[in-house]
């Protein structure tokens, strides 16, 4: 059963729908937790980068660790599929940058992809990115237009989060509470299997690359 690197960064943030695109495929995925010191080796094996409520240009410790770790393996050639603050990380390895918006953007957003198709996707994040050389701009929202981009065929940052279904945003309010803008007490199973349809077919493409 083939394996695949996961890198989680906070314990209300977990991979949520994409361990079911994992399950589906015959995929056994790799926890780490990078908040608790927990990195695997620097390499060229596929990773999946997820978000978090840190600073990506400053952060915890730890946080500076995971971005030599990161840079290291990116060397190496490793193929990377990477959510918020995972993105942000991965642009400022590749000679992008972050920088804070004039407001969060939060709760269900529409984003337009370049091939001129809409999805509704959860967001909550105050910063944007301004994409590294080379970089090819995929999707955008009103508020936020650097949504989606790869560099190469292999290396893909998103700022939304397909990735969290409905226990995930239960997760997320139940550990935040007030300070959680995320949706409550609504039906968005209609919403969250779009999603889900639109992650499993851009992971499969992403994994047949890697």
């Amino acid at each position: 059963m083939p394996e695949l690197n996961l890198i989680q960064h906070h314990p209300a943030e977990g991979p949520g729908a994409i361990a079911e695109w994992a399950r589906l495929r015959g995929i056994t995925l790799k926890v780490f937790r990078a908040d608790l010191g927990q990195l695997p080796p620097s390499g060229s094996a596929p990773l999946i980068l997820l978000g978090g409520p840190y600073e990506s240009n400053a952060g915890p410790e730890w946080l500076e660790d995971e971005r030599q770790w990161l840079s290291a393996s990116l060397e190496q050639g490793a193929a990377v599929f990477a959510i918020c603050l995972g993105a942000q990380l991965l642009a400022l390895s590749l000679g992008g940058k972050v920088r804070r918006m004039a407001r969060p953007e939060t709760g269900w957003t529409r984003v337009s992809f370049a091939e001129g198709l809409p999805l509704n996707v959860l967001e909550w994040h105050e910063d944007a990115i301004d994409l590294p050389p080379g970089a090819q701009l995929l999707a955008s929202s009103e508020a936020c237009e650097q949504q989606m981009y790869r560099v190469g065929p292999t290396r893909v940052g998103l700022q939304f989060h397909p990735e969290w279904d409905a226990g995930s945003v239960l997760l997320l309010n139940e550990h935040f509470g007030d300070e959680s803008p995320l949706p409550r007490g609504q039906d968005d199973a209609a919403r969250h299997a779009a999603v889900f349809e639109w992650l499993r077919v851009t992971l499969d493409g992403w994994w047949a690359g890697a």
